[in-house]
């Protein structure tokens, strides 16, 4: 298949567009470049164009006889969402409507679309699935919230298919070390503790260490990159056959907390990570963790990394790189 990759130049993107060329497809990468990388893309048919842009978009779909469309491309810092809201509106919102309504006019009827752990907010269970109420507390998970809801509404009226992924945590690195986690600023736990541990990032901050969980730090649902590739496959493949909106959780159904990720982080570099503990960050649950078994079920996902110590080994052989 064809198939239009918008953000394919970013983290999960270019992990993906590799995935696509390995199963035999032909991906069209767009992407504004604003966090992405052109270099992280390879050979794969580059547009440098923003999703705002209806025009560049009318003229990619005129161009290309796509068959499907994932859809990476968003604003995903909290804190940013914040400070800015109408940006992550305008982007994550208004961005991916004008990639809907130019799918609608080419013919375009699946895509697969990048969400986030981010809509349901505080958790009223110890996993999460997606029966769990939606109810974001920042812009950015109402950004995405507000997306899946279009999806939804699309499917009734015009017959689009679609498939949101709700990532938990995404993280970890290639095989062959030649993609991994580059962002600026970097705001993930596994990035910033390996930094430290390189000694090219600054310490690492703990925020809270008085959670009522077993150690007293924060306890989170690690997701490999590559494995979220996998997912976004075996969503294109079950659009083949049905119609309508579809929600999926990804993550590896296990809990890891702050302190086991950087002693992971620690054993996959040799050497301690400094660290110091800081407040709690407002609005930080104690633990998010997701049930995946939906994903499971329905589309035959099955994580192959489900370890912190295989993820962060992976990520670090990254960040020790010539790539890097």
């Amino acid at each position: 298949m064809k198939i239009l990759v918008c953000g394919g130049a970013g983290y999960i993107g270019s992990h993906m567009v590799r995935r696509l060329i390995a199963a035999g497809h032909e991906p069209v990468v767009y992407d504004n470049l604003s966090t992405g990388h052109a270099e992280a893309i390879g050979d794969a048919a580059f547009v440098h164009a923003d999703v705002l842009d209806a025009s560049a978009l009318r003229q990619v779909f005129a161009a290309n006889a796509f068959d499907a469309v994932m859809h990476f491309c968003a604003r995903s810092l909290v804190a940013e969402s914040v400070a800015d809201p109408y940006a992550y509106y305008s982007n994550n919102v208004a961005g991916t409507l004008q990639l809907l309504a130019a799918m609608r006019e080419s013919g375009v009827d699946r895509i697969v679309f990048s969400s986030t752990a981010a809509v349901y907010g505080q958790p009223h269970s110890d996993s999460i699935d997606e029966n769990h109420p939606t109810a974001p507390i920042n812009p950015y998970g109402r950004s995405k919230l507000m997306a899946e809801t279009i999806l939804a509404d699309a499917a009734n009226a015009y017959g689009l298919r679609s498939v949101a992924l709700r990532y938990f945590n995404a993280a970890g690195a290639s095989a062959d070390a030649s993609l991994g986690e580059s962002h600026e600023p970097e705001t993930h736990l596994i990035p910033n503790a390996l930094r430290a541990a390189a000694g090219s990032g600054p310490g690492l901050k703990v925020f809270g260490d008085d959670y009522a969980t077993p150690d007293g730090s924060c306890v989170r649902d690690y997701v490999h990159v590559d494995d979220i590739a996998d997912a976004h496959l075996l969503a294109l493949e079950h659009l083949r056959s049905r119609a309508g909106s579809h929600v999926f959780n990804l993550g590896s159904d296990r809990g890891f907390s702050v302190f086991e990720v950087v002693a992971a982080a620690a054993a996959a570099a040799g050497r301690a990570i400094p660290y110091e503990v800081a407040g709690r960050r407002p609005g930080d649950p104690s633990r998010l963790v997701a049930d995946s078994g939906k994903a499971r079920r329905e589309l035959g996902w099955r994580p192959r990394h489900p370890d912190i110590a295989g993820i962060v080994d992976s990520a670090w052989r990254w960040h020790r790189s010539p790539q890097y």
